[in-house]
């Protein structure tokens, strides 16, 4: 029996994104598999009162159960609900996001099982091709109020199943016919950001094509813009894993002030994964190395926990500036707002 996802407390993305392009600020996505990562996404965006989409990828429901994933996502809203009128604060929309979603099948199955939007990332094929899977997409979405998001261009890196060699810029002169055709809902472009840890080598100056941003924005006025691979690899994250008995190479991620630029424009989300992997990694090496006597999980994951709590804080703050925006898009939310 198919799942709604207003049943598990979720929204879909469409008020989160008016807001959006209303504030000049992005929505935090960011990535999760596993409890702590959870629990830190929700109560940073919880302190913060920050709209937030919790994406999932292919990699992550597998990894986590397609049903103990929902489930978690569920009981983080109930959590959220919870923390909140125990301080007296508002509550904040979530949103549970499929991140590449490789097959109209697998769309279908997170839309069955309670997910609010789903991606369906055509971007490998020929222009017919993916057209043709996202329109399908969309015609399962929409009549259950699922958002979805298409893909033009292609991203450079590996992160999960997601795997590239070669870097394409999304073309302007297809963006119109593409969004027009499938009815998408929001379109992932390929400007200069990168999937994964490895995104440029250090000495490479890594810079978002902000002029290929702009003559979309030009060509889809009002129309909401995501980009992927947008971690920005925190350098002393990066050394603490090094210091601590890790060999990740030397690598640089987006300024995270190009980022802010960015959400000031039509760029309504932002996706972040490797820099919460790589904070994570770096304080559980930390602690395991300092206290080789420990073998309780909760005394490393705990602080893993808060190390990650304190950089979505910051994200939502001075990133994406998403930071105070979730009463406005309650209001739009109880007004029946949708794209």
């Amino acid at each position: 029996m198919p799942i709604t996802y207003t049943s598990l407390g979720f929204v879909n993305t469409g008020a989160m994104f008016v807001g959006a392009m209303r504030g000049g600020y992005a929505v935090p996505a960011y990535n999760f598999n596993n409890m702590e990562q959870l629990q830190a996404i929700v109560m940073a965006c919880l302190d913060t009162q920050s709209p937030v989409i919790l994406q999932v990828s292919k990699g992550a429901r597998d990894y986590a159960d397609r049903t103990l994933l929902t489930r978690m996502g569920q009981g983080a809203v109930e959590m959220m609900k919870r923390v909140a009128g125990e301080r007296g604060v508002g509550e904040i929309p979530i949103a549970l996001h499929l991140d590449h979603g490789d097959s109209v099948a697998l769309c279908v199955s997170c839309i069955d099982t309670g997910f609010s939007s789903v991606m369906i990332d055509g971007s490998h094929l020929a222009s017919a091709d993916n057209v043709a899977v996202t329109q399908a997409v969309v015609a399962c979405a929409h009549p259950r109020g699922v958002t979805v998001e298409g893909e033009l261009g292609i991203l450079a890196g590996v992160e999960d199943e997601v795997a590239a060699g070669e870097h394409t810029y999304t073309s302007p002169d297809e963006v119109e016919e593409f969004v027009e055709r499938t009815g998408v809902d929001s379109l992932a472009i390929s400007i200069g950001t990168s999937h994964g840890a490895y995104k440029f080598k250090a000495g490479q100056k890594p810079e978002i094509r902000l002029d290929i941003l702009h003559e979309i924005e030009r060509r889809i006025p009002g129309f909401p813009i995501v980009l992927h691979g947008s971690s920005s690899i925190p350098p002393d994250a990066v050394a603490a894993i090094n210091r601590y008995g890790g060999r990740m190479k030397d690598s640089i991620g987006i300024p995270e002030s190009q980022l802010r630029e960015a959400a000031r424009s039509s760029v309504c989300k932002i996706n972040i994964d490797s820099d919460g992997r790589i904070v994570m990694t770096a304080k559980l090496r930390e602690i395991l190395a300092l206290n080789p006597q420990e073998f309780d999980p909760r005394k490393y994951l705990g602080p893993a926990r808060e190390a990650l709590l304190a950089m979505y804080r910051e994200k939502n703050h001075s990133v994406l500036g998403s930071a105070g925006r979730a009463p406005e898009i309650m209001r739009e939310i109880s007004d029946g707002c949708r794209l």
